[in-house]
C-alpha cells in the first residue's frame, strides 16, 4: 500500500473502516455493495481495494490476528507447555466467537496447511505450532495434534455456538469440555 497515491491509501483506509463495522453488524455476509455505499464510493473502487469477499474479511481481521499471534509466540517461553497451550486456545476461542465472520474466514479452504502466505489462517497456524509441538513434547496433547487440528476445532466450537445467547461463554464451555474429553476418569 505505500506505493498507492495518498487518495488511494485515504480511499483504503476508509472502506477498511466502513467494512469492520458491516462485518461487525453482518458477519461474513456484509453487502460489499453496502459497504461501498456507506463508504460513499462505487462498488468497483471497492473491489479494487478488495478482490474478493475473503481479502476484505483478510483485512478487517488482519490487526487482531496478529495480536493473537502475537500472544502465541510470547506463550511459547510459559514454563507449563498445557497451560499456555489453553491460555491460547481459550483467547482464540473468546475473540473469534466475538468477532462476527472470523470463523467463516478461518475455515479450511485447501490452502496448504503449512503455506505462509500472510492471510489470518496460516498465520495463525504457524505462530501456535510451536505452543503445539511443546505440549505435544510434555504430553498435553495427542501426538500428531496440529495448530490447524486446533484452529478447526475452535471454529467448528464457534460456528455450533454462534446462534447462542451468549456465544463466547458457551464456546468457552465447549472447548473446555473437548480440553477434558467426555469419559472423565480415564
Amino acid at each position: 500500500m505505500a506505493g498507492r497515491r495518498a487518495d488511494a491509501r485515504r480511499n483504503y483506509a476508509h472502506i477498511l473502516a466502513v467494512a469492520e463495522k458491516e462485518v461487525a453488524a453482518h458477519g461474513a455476509d456484509a453487502s460489499l455493495e453496502q459497504i461501498a455505499r456507506v463508504a460513499g464510493v462505487g462498488s468497483a473502487t471497492v473491489r479494487r481495494h478488495f478482490p474478493g469477499r475473503r481479502a476484505l474479511l483478510e483485512a478487517v481481521f488482519s490487526e487482531e490476528t496478529e495480536v493473537l499471534c502475537a500472544d502465541a509466540r510470547e506463550l511459547v517461553g510459559h514454563s507449563d507447555p498445557r497451560a499456555a497451550l489453553l491460555e491460547w486456545l481459550d483467547a482464540l476461542a473468546a475473540y473469534v466467537a466475538a468477532s462476527r465472520g472470523l470463523a467463516t474466514l478461518l475455515l479450511p479452504d485447501g490452502i496448504a496447511e503449512h503455506e505462509d502466505d500472510g492471510t489470518c489462517s496460516p498465520r495463525l497456524h504457524a505462530a501456535a505450532e510451536p505452543l503445539v509441538r511443546r505440549a505435544a513434547q510434555a504430553g498435553a496433547v495427542a501426538p500428531g495434534t496440529t495448530a490447524a487440528d486446533l484452529v478447526t476445532l475452535i471454529v467448528g466450537i464457534v460456528l455450533a455456538t454462534e446462534q447462542h445467547p451468549a456465544p463466547a461463554t458457551e464456546a468457552a464451555r465447549l472447548l473446555a469440555l473437548a480440553v477434558q474429553g467426555i469419559s472423565p476418569g480415564k
